[in-house]
């Protein structure tokens, strides 16, 4: 029988993952706001959902491989706990550091389809098998891939993380369409340092956390 406390502990910690891993604004990040600026919202959201999807291929192909290693991240789940901390911290700080305005690319004066622009944004993301080591980190620092879990609830777990995704996605391109008068390159410069300083903030509480032996998550 679905234990209900597995079930909310796993849609909960999917859904932060998912919008973790989504919120820097990267190549796709950038792109996604571009198209929301200059083609309209909903050409910004399946930019998002492109994006979206390949990320849940990589989580799964993280979440696969761990699955083999349940003694070892068992034995081991304090350091993994603390690599994950130490991990997310970095990304954080080099979100904040980064300056997703060079990203940006020349204005297209074709629309295209809305799955022409989802096929782009995928194959961006797709191309970037980093975020492998992101997800070993969320997965360790979150506890999310443990032993004796029902595959009904990994299920549950892996579709929040699609979840969490798509939930930044559209309130990202809520946000720019709203106030699509007001952003400039400065907007897009100021949103990343914050998203990065919220990460490092997160990381470092996490951090704090696994030092002292409690579970923060």
């Amino acid at each position: 029988m679905i234990q209900i406390e597995t079930i909310v502990d796993l849609l909960w910690k999917g859904f932060l993952i998912g919008v973790i891993v989504s919120a820097p604004l990267g190549p796709v990040g950038v792109l996604c706001i571009q198209r929301t600026l200059n083609k309209g919202r909903w050409y910004g959201f399946v930019t998002g959902v492109g994006a979206a999807l390949s990320d849940i291929m990589y989580a799964l192909l993280t979440g696969y491989g761990m699955s083999f290693v349940f003694d070892y991240v068992n034995k081991n789940i304090f350091y993994l706990q603390l690599f994950g901390s130490i991990l997310l911290c970095f990304f954080g700080i080099y979100t904040f550091r980064s300056n997703p305005v060079r990203s940006i690319r020349p204005a297209s004066t074709s629309k295209g389809s809305y799955f022409h622009n989802f096929v782009t944004a995928f194959a961006v993301t797709l191309s970037n098998p980093l975020i492998i080591f992101l997800f070993v980190g969320l997965f360790a620092r979150f506890s999310f891939v443990s032993e004796g879990v029902l595959v009904s609830e990994a299920v549950l777990g892996y579709l929040s993380i699609i979840l969490g995704a798509l939930s930044w996605w559209f309130g990202i391109t809520y946000f720019v369409n709203k106030v699509r008068k007001q952003f400039n390159l400065r907007g897009i410069w100021v949103l990343n340092r914050i998203i990065g300083s919220i990460v490092v903030v997160v990381s470092l509480i996490g951090l704090v956390f696994t030092l002292m032996g409690e579970s923060l998550y």
